[in-house]
């Protein structure tokens, strides 16, 4: 669990809003030439190059989104800059900037906000991405958090949901399941601390799992490596939700069905064996995990030569006629229909 390290707590107050706003991002360095006005007037100035803008929004809210009891601040940082990138490479394009804006109550000292937007400046450092403005101010309730992202992409080069054809290969990065599986342990962790506060938890075997849950890495990786071997997706998402939900994304917007393999689910060893442990059925773990932020894409069948084989990528089935649905053949080879039970932040449970 956390460590308290707010002994020497510094009012939020004692800075004011245009006093933290300087505070928290004078760190902060520019990468892009695109960006020509960043943290500090009235609002950020890009260049308007030839090339496409994309833009993406997402907000975090403490008890919906993350818990702070064994999220440290500095990876829910990093992590919320992670899950709007994810979204910037899901449209093949080049992130480059993004904006933060925070809400905290008065429980958050400004060792805290430092802690949480130490996080946010490591991935801009990784990922080479520019903060260029946002808004801080108050809460009632926790922490609320909302960054937008933006990036920059050829118009021939961007990648939508609604581009997939029957007969097209299903990909997708990575492996699965394992940020899910990841929450699961930490959630065990966190009840077995209410019941005995003196217990540590002995995580050594769930080190992937957990990094996968508290550190997550967008695939900036994959739109350079797709130009190499000169593949094109014909339809891209990144999963966030699961792929069950993301593929009924792509068929929708598609106005297709498709057909996926279990026995092609790319599974970590540490994924199979904490199902086992768990008593889960590590199928359902990875179609409807999510948090994964790998991503899920259609490829023509034509590039198979391609991508087979490739250690980044795997293949997991097909489009189909949108008449055929979309359908799960299990490894004793039945056909059962695929059910979209990803994350969904309006249900209650």
């Amino acid at each position: 669990m956390l460590e308290d390290k707010n002994q020497n707590r510094t009012s939020l107050a004692e800075l004011g809003e245009f006093g933290l706003i300087n505070h928290i991002t004078k760190y902060f360095t520019i990468s892009h030439s695109s960006t020509v006005k960043a943290v500090g007037d009235d609002a950020a100035v890009l260049d308007a190059s030839t090339k496409q803008t994309v833009i993406s929004t997402d907000l975090l809210i403490e008890g919906v989104h993350f818990d702070l009891s064994y999220m440290p601040l500095k990876h829910l940082g990093y992590k919320a800059v992670m899950v709007n990138l994810s979204d910037i490479y899901a449209m093949n394009a080049v992130a480059e900037q993004i904006t933060v804006s925070i809400a905290v109550s008065n429980r958050f000292p400004l060792e805290a906000v430092e802690e949480l937007y130490a996080g946010i400046q490591l991935a801009c450092e990784t990922y080479q991405i520019d903060l260029i403005g946002g808004d801080t101010t108050s809460s009632t309730k926790g922490m609320l958090l909302s960054i937008t992202a933006i990036g920059k992409a050829n118009k021939e080069d961007l990648v939508f949901r609604n581009g997939a054809q029957p007969t097209d290969l299903i990909v997708v990065t990575g492996d699965l399941g394992a940020a899910y599986l990841g929450l699961q342990v930490l959630e065990r962790e966190k009840q077995v601390f209410k019941v005995n506060p003196q217990n540590q938890p002995d995580l050594d075997n769930y080190t992937y799992l957990i990094e996968r849950q508290l550190k997550p890495e967008a695939r900036k990786d994959i739109a350079e490596l797709l130009k190499e071997l000169d593949v094109k997706p014909t339809s891209m998402i990144d999963v966030s939700d699961g792929i069950s939900s993301e593929l009924f994304h792509i068929c929708t917007q598609s106005n297709v069905g498709c057909k996926i393999y279990e026995d092609k689910l790319p599974l970590d060893p540490q994924v199979i064996a904490t199902c086992e442990e768990f008593e889960i059925d590590s199928t359902m773990v990875a179609l409807s995990g999510g948090e994964d932020y790998e991503l899920l894409f259609t490829v023509p069948i034509s590039d198979y030569e391609k991508v087979k084989g490739n250690p980044n990528f795997s293949i997991i089935g097909h489009i189909t006629e949108k008449n055929q649905g979309l359908q799960l053949v299990t490894r004793s080879s039945k056909e059962i229909e695929l059910k979209a039970q990803g994350w969904n932040s309006f249900k209650e449970n």
